[in-house]
């Protein structure tokens, strides 16, 4: 169960058993409150009739009141109200008088006159100078029949000579108690959605909060280049600053010791030449043989300058996480540069270089109009430049991509046969957009194939020496840098093709 999902849960079944809860407070609440309320007016209406009725019940003219009249004729009459938006249509009171002795005198519903009362709870106590009250069921089988019935007893000087009783059943008052039941019921409802959005929403934070850490260390143990995402001040925020920090330093150490065991390595081959080179030459010898193993110190130097240059430029874009400043680079332009800087090598290696567009589709290919040129006049001013004036523009370092393009094009004079061809085509795909540099070399061996971006790993070339072997491994981090990826296979008809692709999004 993934974590946020457990934060939700908890949530809300925390929040969930404490609305539970409160609820069943408020729903047991709702009915002995609602009673609670019946009866005090039933104190006050039955402490009031007595009140009125006991003149008449000193004077024994009880029977003949005329105010017992009025008030049986009132219980019994209809009546128009609305309370609460429920309408009622009767007054539900029931009066009853008794005597000294609990013996019914006066019942508004004409039924118990004569009765004895005198054990029923309200008469009781209330003829003992008690709060007299009972709660009845009219049916002994239903138990929502019952009737509240008040007492209050008709004094004289002080002494009790009987007791009135208004009694309402407290069916009268359920409709109340079910509408304020339901109400506390869509409260609640109400409650637990907004919880539960709430939750969601919280939970959603942690998540994303969450997700976006985990990615970063799974990009890491990948071994991708990935930065830090933005996770605020929060625990999380400081989680994964500290996992950055670890990161850098385990990264750091382990990184210095595999370049300080792979540099001395490498070195290790010129320094011997050169050692080789300046013992013989304390002895004598002919002057050609010297100027040999001068030439040869003078080219080991030359090479352990271009490795070291090599691998601190390889240095810096590995530890490079990401793009510090991006520029508008103009693809075009981009490759005219990169053919200005070879011009020399190309005049060299006599090899001519070619610039096509490719087609949409991404297939590298030379149009029919493909201009070309040898040594210093290649891509100069961008003449016989097809497409030229389509721009291919794309968000990224300038210096970097050209570097990347320059170590491609580096590969391809030094594998292409004296009078061969370098062509540089730029194309433009459904997802991508992107430059291919293609040679008439002799192409990858099967062997090599896996190997190719391996940092020091290098193949001979037609002409003789070795690269340093880290041209391709530089041109893969600027590639990853931008999003993109770099690829170096055997062409179908002959030579080696390197393909640098760059996601479209970071077209423009």
């Amino acid at each position: 169960m993934k974590i946020g999902l457990r934060i939700l849960l908890g949530y809300f079944l925390v929040v969930g058993l404490a609305a539970w809860f409160l609820l069943n407070v408020f729903m047991a609440e709702v009915k002995p409150g609602v009673r609670a309320t019946q009866e005090d007016t039933l104190v006050g209406t039955a402490h009031m009739l007595a009140a009125v009725v006991a003149g008449d019940m000193r004077a024994g003219t009880l029977q003949s009141s005329g105010v017992l009249a009025r008030l049986q004729d009132a219980l019994r009459g209809t009546i128009r109200a609305n309370v609460g938006g429920i309408d009622r249509h009767r007054l539900d009171y029931r009066v009853y008088i008794t005597d000294a002795r609990g013996i019914v005198l006066f019942d508004s519903e004409g039924r118990d006159v004569g009765k004895d009362y005198s054990r029923w709870n309200d008469v009781y106590l209330t003829l003992r100078g008690k709060y007299g009250a009972r709660s009845t069921r009219s049916d002994p089988n239903d138990e929502d029949s019952t009737v509240m019935h008040v007492a209050a007893p008709i004094l004289d000087q002080g002494q009790v000579i009987g007791v009135l009783t208004v009694a309402k059943p407290n069916a009268s008052v359920q409709a109340f108690v079910e509408r304020s039941q339901q109400t506390i019921l869509r409260g609640g409802a109400v409650l637990l959605g907004l919880s539960l959005l709430i939750g969601l929403a919280v939970t959603s934070w942690l998540a994303r909060a969450l997700g976006k850490l985990m990615a970063y260390v799974s990009a890491v143990e990948a071994g991708r280049k990935v930065v830090l995402p933005a996770l605020g001040k929060s625990e999380i925020g400081t989680l994964g600053r500290a996992l950055e920090a670890m990161r850098a330093r385990l990264e750091g150490k382990e990184y210095a010791e595999q370049l300080m065991h792979t540099l001395a390595h490498e070195l290790k081959s010129p320094i011997a030449a050169i050692q080789a080179s300046a013992e013989l030459l304390q002895e004598e010898m002919p002057e050609q043989e010297r100027r040999h193993f001068l030439g040869n110190i003078v080219s080991q130097n030359a090479r352990q300058k271009q490795l070291i240059d090599k691998l601190l430029a390889l240095v810096r874009v590995e530890q490079q996480q990401r793009l510090e400043a991006t520029e508008s680079v103009e693809l075009h332009v981009l490759a005219r540069q990169a053919g200005n800087d070879f011009a020399g090598a190309l005049a060299a290696a006599g090899v001519t270089l070619e610039y096509a567009d490719a087609p949409r589709d991404g297939n590298a290919g030379v149009d029919a109009g493909a201009g070309a040129a040898t040594g210093a006049g290649a891509l100069a001013g961008g003449a016989g430049v097809p497409g030229a004036g389509v721009p291919l523009l794309v968000r990224g370092d300038a210096l970097l991509l050209r570097q990347a393009l320059g170590n491609l094009l580096d590969n391809a004079i030094g594998f292409s046969p004296r009078g061969g061809v370098v062509r540089i085509a730029l194309w433009r795909g459904t997802d991508d957009v992107g430059i291919e540099v293609c040679d008439q070399g002799p192409g990858v061996p099967a062997y090599a194939a896996d190997r190719l971006f391996e940092r020091f790993y290098s193949l001979p070339r037609p002409g003789g020496g070795k690269s340093t072997g880290l041209g391709l491994p530089f041109v893969r981090e600027v590639a990853a840098l931008h999003g993109g990826t770099v690829s170096v296979a055997s062409a179908p008809g002959g030579g080696c093709c390197a393909r640098l692709a760059l996601p479209l999004p970071l077209a423009i």
